[in-house]
């Protein structure tokens, strides 16, 4: 299934935009804790223990490659609180790394409507649906042009934000690959060997600039 950009909501292009926009250094792309914290307390009740035990082991069968199981649990987990939006992003997630790319949206659809596209879940939901975007452009690109290039770049902010490091460095090398100039900065930058280097070279400029040297 592939998406044309009149299937993205006016919020999404809003959220991409700010987050992922490939002109801005990594640094400013943040956002105010008060967009992901929780809108409002929730209640301990036994449902709400039943359910994050059921996603917790669906989170677990998931790392050790068990989807089947990781969707069962999380299924169980949506029957018993169908209202809670938790549980459709936890299977979005399991849905997308079965390659359900169809199912993993209409879940992140359902985890946005019901936590009213506030919170960290819905933070969580509008990272990976855009995610799911970037890949679907990349692939309608076949990898080449300024349209992967850019999805590239905002694919691999949106693995750095996941704290996915590898992938991310990979993202914009392709990028940079494309001319891309914000992901050959970025790819110095994720170099450790370059970023010492760089260092060592400010602190020797800084002793020039005092008369150390």
């Amino acid at each position: 299934m592939s998406f044309d950009n009149t299937q993205i909501s006016e919020h999404d292009k809003e959220v991409l935009d700010r987050l992922f926009n490939p002109n801005l250094p990594y640094g400013d792309i943040v956002e105010d804790n008060k967009d992901t914290s929780p809108t409002e307390e929730e209640v301990e009740t036994e449902e709400i223990k039943q359910v994050k035990i059921l996603e917790a082991d669906g989170v677990k069968a998931a790392e050790t490659g068990d989807l089947h199981k990781s969707l069962d649990l999380f299924s169980k987990a949506i029957n018993v609180l169908p209202r809670r939006a938790s549980g459709y992003n936890n299977r979005a997630q399991a849905l997308r790394l079965k390659g359900d790319v169809e199912g993993a949206i209409d879940d992140l659809n359902k985890a946005i409507d019901l936590s009213n596209g506030r919170g960290q879940v819905a933070c969580q939901a509008y990272t990976q649906r855009g995610l799911i975007y970037k890949l679907e452009a990349i692939d309608l690109s076949n990898g080449h042009g300024q349209v992967a290039c850019q999805a590239f770049t905002q694919r691999g902010l949106i693995y750095k934000l996941e704290g996915m490091d590898e992938e991310s460095l990979e993202d914009f090398k392709h990028a940079a690959s494309l001319g891309g100039q914000f992901a050959k900065q970025q790819v110095v930058a994720m170099n450790p060997y370059a970023a010492m280097c760089n260092q060592m070279l400010s602190e020797v400029f800084h002793k020039i600039k005092c008369g150390e040297m």
